[in-house]
């Protein structure tokens, strides 16, 4: 929640109070040279013992409440028929206002089941905007990804408060052009993770369904920050100003014709889920669950994560647990924005973004700025952060690089795992990264896996060692500084 100071100034405060701790070290400058350079200057590749501040992802990072924490000492571990099942579908039920509940192991293996079940060859899939494993689900069955995003959605530098909406011009456009029946459905995510965690409005998802339904196209909605979608809409969606998150919530699901997310966000706990209110979608899913996933009542997710998912999924509609983060990227994205670093703004509910094309612009695109910075940002900090970029792309059917719309280095903020003083210490650092930025260079590639290859791939500095002249100019500032 935010408070307003007697100086004026509104702050971030944590509406929790912390009494379990875990350790984090921040190991020397030289043995982080040595982290990076063993990791391939990518990130992914670091070990936990060699991190200071985790911001690689808010997935399955965020800390779980007491609450949680206490269900999952009462599951009910029974293969079929769990109760920890019924009270999940009860907390769907009660928070989405979906009929059926079909659990799975993660938010990828949702995406799995659906590109099974409703992408055929051929088949086109509007949406906001992709993201890495849904673009390799949908294109691993046939279809062809179409993102028709609004003119604003990429200008990074901006006050637009909803670049996740969809452009529907754009859209009747593609119903034109490819006919209804080639349309798969169209997907709307919340939050556009690729684009800065921008969030869609509530007036652009109504108009998106009313042009999908007159076309007898479903709409699909990946609900896994939906949570802070629901938050971004009541801040700055003026009809919704007055209600409640879990009305905005509602009022978005009722939309949809099916949902799936990931539980490792908004709920704060490992797995994930699809829920329709439509039987006969809910009789094509069922019969797959069990083949790649698990029986309908767990579905490759432990009891215990079925319980705390139950509980995360209510708590997910209070404006203190859904602001969590929320403000804590606006605090972290206003402060280097004061000092003129390259973010991505408004800010939105996943992580703060810094631009690395602004940032490190003497380096070419096709010299991966993103993973440079990523790379650059661990070096000065011992912060991991996460490659948005060219990295992040796959090769054309040539091998050629698909340069990335944006290039980013995204600094996730899980929920309730950090505090005022972590975000001091990285703005200082990234503060201290934007004076010396002339000092970064580009990658090349050493290792490239086929697909996902921002998972496992590594690389090198192309051309000199930037990292080694990177790390001797921050130990003129500030020593070992550990």
């Amino acid at each position: 929640m935010k408070l307003k100071l007697a100086d004026g100034r509104e702050i971030p405060v944590e509406p929790h109070k912390v009494r379990i701790v875990q350790k984090s070290y921040l190991v020397p400058i030289e043995e982080r040279l040595r982290a990076i350079r063993e990791g391939g200057y990518n990130t992914f590749l670091l070990r936990t013992r060699d991190i200071f501040m985790d911001m690689l992802t808010d997935s399955g990072t965020n800390a779980m409440s007491d609450n949680q924490l206490a269900s999952m000492m009462v599951s009910d571990d029974a293969y079929a028929g769990s109760e920890s099942f019924y009270k999940l579908e009860d907390a769907v039920k009660d928070v989405f206002g979906f009929e059926y509940c079909l659990p799975v192991h993660q938010g990828r293996a949702a995406e799995h089941l659906i590109s099974k079940l409703f992408v055929k060859p051929g088949d086109v899939v509007p949406m906001n905007y992709h993201f890495t494993t849904t673009k390799a689900h949908f294109e691993t069955f046939g279809g062809k990804i179409l993102e028709i995003f609004t003119d604003e959605a990429l200008n990074t530098s901006s006050q637009e408060p909803f670049k996740g909406n969809l452009d529907l011009d754009k859209f009747a456009d593609t119903i034109k052009k490819y006919g209804a029946d080639k349309v798969a459905f169209v997907r709307m995510e919340a939050t556009t993770n690729l684009i800065g965690g921008q969030p869609f409005s509530l007036s652009n998802l109504k108009a998106v369904k009313k042009m999908a339904a007159e076309n007898g196209i479903p709409l699909v909605v990946d609900g896994s920050l939906i949570s802070e979608n629901a938050y971004l809409i009541k801040m700055r969606e003026k009809e919704y100003k007055d209600s409640s998150i879990l009305e905005i919530i509602r009022e978005i699901m009722s939309l949809a014709d099916i949902m799936y997310l990931s539980g490792r966000k908004s709920c704060s706990v490992r797995g994930g889920m699809i829920a329709t209110s439509n039987k006969d979608h809910f009789d094509r899913i069922m019969p797959c669950l069990p083949v790649y996933e698990g029986f309908l009542t767990y579905g490759g997710m432990s009891t215990k994560e079925i319980e705390a998912m139950a509980v995360g999924i209510r708590e997910m509609t209070e404006l203190e647990v859904a602001g969590s983060s929320v403000d804590m990227i606006e605090y972290f994205v206003n402060r280097l924005d004061e000092r003129g670093i390259p973010v991505v703004t408004p800010p939105g509910g996943l992580a703060c973004h810094v631009d690395a094309s602004r940032f490190v612009p003497h380096i070419p695109q096709l010299d991966y700025p993103a993973g440079s910075l990523t790379a650059a940002i661990y070096l000065t900090s011992g912060i991991r952060s996460m490659e948005r970029g060219t990295v992040s792309m796959e090769r054309d059917g040539d091998g050629n690089d698909v340069p990335s719309d944006l290039e980013l280095a995204r600094l996730a903020v899980p929920r309730r795992v950090y505090t005022m003083s972590h975000v001091e210490y990285a703005v200082d650092r990234l503060e201290w990264l934007y004076n010396h930025r002339d000092l970064v260079g580009g990658l090349e590639f050493t290792h490239e896996p086929p697909v996902l290859r921002f998972f496992f791939g590594k690389l090198r500095p192309k051309g000199e060692d930037w990292g080694l002249k990177l790390v001797e100019a921050f130990k003129s500032d500030f020593g070992s500084d550990a």
